[in-house]
């Protein structure tokens, strides 16, 4: 399912949600149809959460069915919090670029990373999330995680991707990847929508043709 909604009139969804194939964490005060429509596209249990006391829990998240990558600056209630609804493993993401929705692109077949990310930290990413782990980026730039949206059927990808950009996420993600953009031209697509294998949410300026290629890319339906 691919369906269009805004959080209280902000269409950049991917900044302030995140999710896998079974959970979403949300930004607090959605309306309770908000809530039921994600629950209901993505086929996921909703939570609400702040990280830092912050609403921006996409790009100071990242998640897979294996385990969280959270900023360090998350409070100690806020962890608790995930924790009580979370099974997997919790790693405190203390390295420099700590933003770890942005910079972390990752599904559960592998992941991309910051390129300045230490490289002791990439090694305690891979093994709490079990997963491959290289550095990249993506049309040149570095925040992988707000350039690209990735499910364990595809990734979409800036437009602007280099091809060999492409060819390391592919083998290190292991699906294919295809490039769009979501919000009415927006190639920051990580930042305006929110996937997993069920399905997608992005903001209400998206385009009919942005939708199917957003379809496209994540193998929605297939």
């Amino acid at each position: 399912m691919l369906k269009k909604i805004d959080f209280n009139g902000n269409a950049y969804l991917g900044v302030y949600c995140k999710a896998n194939n079974s959970i979403a964490f949300i930004q607090p005060s959605l309306p309770e149809k908000i809530k039921r429509e994600i629950e209901e596209i993505l086929r996921v249990k909703t939570f609400e959460l702040t990280i830092g006391s912050s609403t921006i829990i996409g790009s100071l998240m990242s998640i897979n069915s294996n385990a969280i990558v959270v900023t360090d600056f998350i409070e100690k209630e806020e962890l608790e919090r995930i924790k009580n609804k979370f099974e997997g493993e919790i790693f405190i993401l203390e390295d420099k670029f700590n933003a770890a929705g942005n910079n972390i692109l990752v599904n559960d077949y592998g992941a991309i990373v910051h390129p300045m990310i230490s490289e002791d930290t990439l090694k305690k990413i891979k093994k709490v999330m079990g997963v491959e782990v290289k550095k990249g980026t993506i049309a040149g730039l570095n925040t992988v995680g707000m350039l690209a949206i990735a499910t364990n059927k595809g990734v979409l990808c800036h437009p602007k991707i280099k091809e060999e950009e492409k060819k390391l996420i592919e083998h290190t993600l292991g699906v294919e990847a295809e490039i769009g953009t979501v919000n009415h031209g927006l190639p920051f697509v990580g930042a305006g929508a929110v996937a997993n294998e069920h399905g997608a949410i992005v903001g209400s300026e998206t385009t009919g043709i942005e939708m199917g290629r957003i379809e496209e890319a994540l193998r929605l339906g297939k």
